[in-house]
């Protein structure tokens, strides 16, 4: 049996979305397969979030992930929002879950170290979901 996709989706896919894939693919990558996309690109994944990834779990960003629109990944069966702060995009279909989350950009370490806990505990509640 396949596993399913999750796909975290944000609007410039550059911090949040790309927290979630990359500890979703650690933290549960046996049960599912994880993606991120938005509906606009930067041209780097946020660097506070790269190098906070890195310290906290060893996880280099950079080496597996790039900011990419939603055309550009399988289409997931399970579609999670980060946080509508922003606006959230039209992706085709209505998002299975939004886990509003705000955005750390520009805010200090302690500010994204709670959203990256806060995205960690989410993916575990999930990890442990019968989908």
């Amino acid at each position: 049996m396949s596993k399913k996709k999750i796909a975290f989706i944000c609007v410039h896919n550059s911090c949040r979305s790309q927290i979630a894939e990359a500890l979703g693919k650690a933290l549960a990558g046996d049960k599912f397969d994880f993606y991120s996309a938005g509906t606009e690109t930067k041209p780097q994944i946020n660097q506070d979030a790269v190098r906070l990834i890195k310290d906290l779990y060893g996880i280099d960003m950079e080496q597996t992930q790039y900011s990419k629109t939603f055309n550009r990944i399988p289409t997931p069966d399970i579609a999670i929002s980060m946080g509508c702060d922003v606006g959230c995009p039209y992706i085709g279909r209505a998002f299975d879950e939004n886990w509003w989350l705000q955005d750390p950009t520009g805010q200090s370490d302690e500010v994204f170290i709670g959203v990256i806990k806060e995205i960690e505990k989410n993916i575990l509640q999930l990890k442990n979901r019968v989908l």
